[in-house]
Parts: C-alpha cells; structure tokens; sequence
C-alpha cells in the first residue's frame, strides 16, 4: 500500500460504520483471492467506494465487477466484499451520482447505492444458481448441457459458493430498508437484490413481508416499470399474483405470469403466449432491461413459457411459428429452448412423431435454407436426441 493509499484509508476508515471496520479488520484479506489473484490489495478499493472522488468510487465500483464477481463467478473473497458493501448501503455518500468506469456503462448517472445494490442483486443471482433446477430453466441462457454443478467440482469454488450462499440473510436484512425507499432507482435495485436473495430456502419466512412491501407500491405507483418489476418479484418468491394477471397493463400481466407456479397456471400461461405472438412490441416494453432480466425480455417470456405449459403441445402453435418466422429467431435463445421442449425425454426411434413434433420439425426444414436453423442449433438437436443435420431431420417426417 502506497503513503497516499494509507492516508486515503485512514481518512475514510473514521467515517466508516463500525460494522464495516470490522469487515475489514477481522477479515484476512491476504489468505482470499479473487479474479486476478490475491486479495490483499482489495481494502483500499472497499474503502474507496466512499470516497469523496467521483473517480475514485467509479474505479472501486469496476473492481467489485471486473474482479470480485468477474462475470458471475465467485471467489473466496467474494463473501467478505458483500459483507462490507451491506454494511455502507446507508453511508452518506451512498446519495452520491457518478458516471460509469467503462464504456459499456452508456446509461444515466446513478447513485452509488444504486450500484451496489445492484452489485448484490448479481451476487445473489449467481449464488442461487443450481439451488432450483426447474427456477434455472426459465433463465434466458439456460442450457442443457451446460453443468449447472461445475462450481462444486472444485473445493475452493465450493466454498466460496457456499460462503455466499451462507450471508444470504445479512445481505437481505441490509437490503430490505431500500424496498420502500422514495428514489424510485433504488427502489429498483433493491427489488433486484431482494428478489434472488429471498429465492433461498433459509429465508422462505421473510418473503410475507417482502411481499406486503413491494406490494404497497402498486397502490401509489402508476409506472409501468415499477409496477412490473413488483409483479414479476411477487410470482417469483411464489405468491398469488392472479390479480396482476388481469391489470391494464400487458407488461405487467406478463411479469406477473412469469413465476414458476402461478396459482392460475392456464391464464398465465395464456399471457405469455400473448405476448410471445407479438414479439416486437414485448421487447419494447423494457428498453433497459429489468433487474435480473438481461438480453431481449422474450426470451424470458418464452423460456417461462415453455416451463410452465404442461405438455409441448400447449405451446406448440406459437413455437411452430416462431421456429418457421426465420430470421427474427435467435439459434439458443428461442429455436433451440423450443426444441428441447418437444422432447422432453429426448427422440425415441421407436415411437412415433406427435403431430407438434411433426409440425415443429418440418418448420426446422422449410426455414433451414435461410436460417441455417438445425445446423446453427446442433448442440440442442444432440441434446433432443436428434439428427444434427438437414437430411436426417427430413427423413424422419
């Protein structure tokens, strides 16, 4: 450490929250790694997200993401981070706007709690991930044949996983003030932490409360993007939303829908459909994703979709269509998904095709000369069981 990063941490250490010096006292950051090694030198970037220099807090903010959550992964000083960024959520500075450290970061400045509360929200999606297979399906990029354990397979992946998954709690009782929060962006973002930290099974007793409080906004707001944001968070920590299943607003009826286990399986179901009929206008709804929700919000609509129908052919009209539009599909995201939906239990030679199968199928062919739609999708035939090429799909029909 530097003289200037010495003074610099003693200034901002007499500001800090006592919990947060204890973060940073008692934790062995020497003994943790993360990204780009050890971790030694990550004190002086957690306390200068406090820092009176906007830059400063910018280029704290980049390490959080480029290095101790580098592109979801967690590291074994992943935990004792988190730990730090819930205890300053409060800290005065966290009213403070700065513009993003890369050139990716084109939107709006935002507030710093703004920021790390969405940090968390990413911490807590990815240590969610392989805790419920069937919540893991109706992710945008889930993958068949993606190993949805590989963080298991190495010990210290194991546990760092595990130390997140452990703080889950503390994290949420740091979030939890910010649901009701009066910015409206913090509001977001906390509702975006809240919403995966409350999908653990240890912290199933404090979603009533989440609940009743996101909730209350839907009476004060009249934001589309707030009011879906709400609903989606209500059905995935699995309480009743038939009532947004019939709200004006078709955005927020989708959200609504997007739960694993709607009580009224057959409207939501209904409602995605919709949706998915009319793609362009789905997508506009959001410009800027939603929390949790990155890459074009149909592909989530679908994948929710394709879980929550009973059997392929209660989506299959719709699928069969959007496999034969051609062009406007994306090879993993809608064509592949909707494939491995129709054979569940992969192709069995000896049974025959059902009509949805067919008629899927032969969608595959008729549009394959201008979307090269099976040889594009190989790896999602192969998981289906499937011939991988364009001959071998034609015989069977």
């Amino acid at each position: 450490m530097t003289d200037a990063e010495s003074d610099r941490m003693t200034r901002i250490l007499s500001g800090l929250p006592t919990a947060a010096r204890q973060v940073l006292v008692e934790t062995d950051w020497d003994s943790l790694h993360h990204a780009y090694g050890p971790a030694g030198n990550l004190p002086v970037s957690l306390c200068s997200l406090v820092d009176e220099d906007p830059g400063a807090r910018s280029q704290a903010l980049a390490a959080l993401d480029t290095a101790v959550l580098h592109q979801g992964s967690l590291y074994s000083v992943t935990a004792s981070a988190a730990l730090f960024v819930a205890t300053i959520l409060d800290h005065p500075m966290g009213l403070a706007e700065h513009e993003g450290h890369f050139p990716w970061d084109d939107g709006p400045p935002r507030s710093l709690r703004a920021a790390l509360l969405g940090w968390l929200g990413q911490l807590a999606e990815s240590a969610a991930y392989g805790e419920s297979p069937e919540r893991d399906r109706t992710h945008w990029q889930w993958e068949p044949w993606h190993d949805a354990a590989r963080r298991e397979h190495d010990p210290d992946e194991r546990v760092a996983l595990h130390a997140c998954r452990d703080i889950r709690p503390t994290l949420y009782d740091a979030v939890e003030p910010f649901l009701s929060c009066a910015d409206p962006h913090v509001r977001e973002a906390a509702r975006g932490a809240a919403v995966p930290l409350l999908c653990a099974p240890a912290l199933a007793d404090r979603v009533p409360r989440a609940a009743a409080l996101v909730r209350a906004r839907l009476n004060t707001v009249t934001d589309r993007r707030e009011r879906a944001g709400v609903a989606r968070a209500l059905g995935l920590w699995g309480t009743d939303t038939s009532d947004l299943l019939a709200d004006s607003d078709p955005a927020v009826r989708v959200c609504a829908a997007l739960g694993p286990a709607p009580l009224d399986r057959p409207r939501a179901l209904a409602t995605l459909l919709d949706a998915l009929r009319d793609p362009r206008t789905t997508d506009g709804w959001f410009p800027e994703p939603l929390p949790g929700l990155d890459g074009w919000f149909r592909f989530t609509v679908l994948r929710s979709a394709l879980a929550l129908a009973a059997s392929f052919e209660e989506v299959a009209p719709v699928a069969v269509a959007i496999v034969a539009a051609g062009g406007g599909s994306f090879t993993d995201h809608e064509r592949g998904p909707i494939l491995f939906r129709a054979f569940p239990g992969g192709y069995d030679p000896a049974r025959p095709l059902a009509a949805a199968q067919r008629d899927l199928l032969r969608a595959f062919v008729d549009s394959d000369e201008e979307t090269g739609g099976i040889g594009g999708n190989r790896l999602w035939f192969r998981a289906a069981g499937l011939p991988e090429d364009r001959d071998g799909i034609a015989a069977l029909l």
